[in-house]
């Protein structure tokens, strides 16, 4: 594909995620809002950033921190108004930011009235906005449920005597996407946003949005796990073509699917440009790398290793290579931080640990997506109390291990490295209480760390703090079309402790060598040459080419080098 067709502004874009809830409050009521955002939009485009992903804004009743949505042409009243977000809208054209907002329609809330319609009687004209399995029909056959406390995603309703399914909270029933006036009712959604000058939508499990109706017993095949069985409803693909066709293709905007259960023998199914559905989406192989098998949010005991996280990223790399677009990220709202899981968040490894990740998000093949604070190292909390706690996955779980009698203490454990709210503290600006967040008691607490220089303020005035190292390497990916684009090799893929790769195109070639080790290592490259080499950035100021063939690393140590 030449070069020219193939250059998009979603590829070339770096993403800034923010979770609204935890960014900035400017009303003193202890959540962050709109004009929290907007008050920080400068901060934001000095980060060499382009894109920013909200996470839901719409209203809500909030059973799961706006991802259960009761009106999605509305504000949510803690966040704001219509206004607030117009004037959001145009501070960043005016700084040349686009703007992505997340798009939930896999369901709604149970207060949307949709749903207020749907389960008022069974001839309701809203009736079949939802999928419903009548009493007389016997117990509908199992439907597992992430954040309900009997996993069981059949909510019985009294008043029309009949199940309602909702694969996530028992206020979030699953919209009926068979149903073409549901489809019509999220296209129409969809180009409201659009017409208002939003760039695009990350689509919230999209892959679940298809169901065999018939509801069958799960097959065999899928061995009891019901995520993958989710992800291949046997519609998806018409429905996301058919989003294409009638709304995506009207418009110059990204997407980016939620790809929960899709596997990578399917991935150009989604993003195949001749196929006309998504541009990318987010894949959870990296994300299962160190959970037990089926059950996302439960860490394994043993360490995950170096040669695996390589052989994830090198494997999606390459279905990529020649169609279709990926995406790089560590962690999101709904994952810990990167850092403290893929890094070191101990004092001495810190700085370099997230630096180090910095480098390699900014110079791999996929558009980079990093989640607020994640610009200045901010670590997991690990609460070590549930009153801490905030998120339904990790209250729910407590619960229903706590009926079964359980081990609590080993649950609060994992949560303190699994649990999604280490990825949703608040943003730690500066040393004044709750970190500038907040004047009064934040919605959920803040990170003591950021009084030992993990807030942008004492960041911003230390040369080589892991803000500005930032900075830099937004600035060196935006520098090197090469770093985009460019073909990807990686190198010594047996080596435990360093990553080695390059990437290059037919102008240029860099090489990339990150330490993954908290000690000094060495990386002997006979196949390269590197008698033109020129460093062009490194986190650690130590020596680091012990000849023209090996070289030194410090701990968590990143360089890059171009080789002509």
């Amino acid at each position: 594909m030449e070069e020219s067709s193939r250059r998009k502004w979603w590829k070339e874009g770096i993403v800034y995620q923010i979770y609204p809830r935890s960014f900035q409050d400017t009303t003193g009521n202890g959540i962050g809002d709109l004009r929290g955002i907007i008050h920080r939009l400068d901060y934001i485009k000095s980060l060499g950033v382009d894109i920013i992903w909200l996470n839901p804004i719409y209203k809500s009743p909030n059973d799961d921190h706006g991802y259960d949505i009761s009106d999605y042409r509305s504000i949510m009243e803690e966040f704001g108004t219509m206004s607030d977000f117009d004037e959001l809208l145009m501070g960043m054209k005016q700084r040349g930011l686009k703007l992505v907002m997340d798009l939930v329609v896999n369901h709604s809330s149970d207060e949307h009235p949709w749903f207020l319609e749907s389960k008022k009687s069974r001839d309701n004209p809203y009736r079949d906005y939802y999928h419903w399995w009548p009493e007389e029909k016997g117990t509908p056959p199992k439907r597992w449920s992430f954040f309900d406390l009997e996993e069981n995603a059949w909510k019985y309703d009294p008043c029309t005597k009949a199940y309602y399914l909702h694969c996530f909270s028992v206020k979030q029933p699953d919209l009926n996407w068979e149903n073409s006036k549901v489809r019509q009712e999220i296209h129409d959604l969809m180009k409201f946003w659009f017409d208002k000058g939003v760039d695009g939508f990350r689509m919230d499990v999209i892959s679940f949005i298809s169901k065999d109706t018939d509801f069958p017993e799960l097959p065999e095949k899928y061995n009891g796990d019901f995520i993958p069985y989710y992800a291949n409803g046997p519609r998806l693909h018409e429905y996301l073509h058919e989003m294409n066709t009638e709304v995506l293709s009207k418009y110059d905007v990204m997407t980016v699917g939620e790809g929960t259960g899709i596997s990578i023998e399917q991935a150009l199914d989604f993003v195949n440009e001749d196929r006309k559905e998504l541009n990318m989406f987010f894949h959870f192989d990296l994300m299962d790398l160190d959970r037990e098998p089926g059950q996302m949010f439960t860490m394994r005991k043993e360490k995950w290793k170096l040669t695996d996280f390589k052989r994830v990223h090198s494997q999606w790399d390459s279905i990529f290579a020649q169609k279709g677009w990926g995406s790089i990220y560590l962690n999101n709202h709904d994952f810990p931080r990167a850092v403290s899981r893929w890094g070191n968040d101990s004092k001495v490894h810190w700085r370099n640990a997230a630096t180090m990740l910095h480098t390699f998000v900014l110079t791999m093949r996929g558009t980079p997506y990093f989640l607020y604070g994640e610009e200045i190292g901010m670590t997991n909390i690990k609460f070590n109390d549930i009153e801490d706690y905030r998120d339904i996955n990790t209250l729910n779980r407590f619960e229903t291990i706590k009926k079964e009698g359980g081990n609590l203490e080993a649950f609060i454990e994992n949560e303190k490295h699994a649990g999604r709210d280490n990825a949703r503290t608040p943003m730690q600006w500066d040393l004044s209480e709750n970190a500038g967040f907040t004047p009064i008691k934040p919605w959920i607490n803040v990170n003591k760390n950021y009084l030992e220089g993990v807030n942008v303020l004492v960041q911003e005035s230390e040369e080589d703090s892991v803000l500005n190292y930032f900075r830099r390497m937004t600035h060196v990916r935006k520098s090197h079309a090469t770093l985009i684009y460019g073909d990807y090799s990686l190198l010594d893929p047996e080596n435990e402790e360093i990553y080695a790769y390059t990437r290059s195109d037919s102008k240029n070639t860099f090489l990339v060598l990150l330490s993954f080790s908290s000690r000094i290592t060495e990386l002997t490259l006979n196949e390269l040459d590197l008698g033109l080499a020129k460093l062009v950035i490194s986190n650690d100021e130590a020596p680091h080419l012990k000849n023209d063939k090996k070289f030194v690393l410090q701990p968590y140590q990143a360089l890059i080098y171009h080789l002509g």
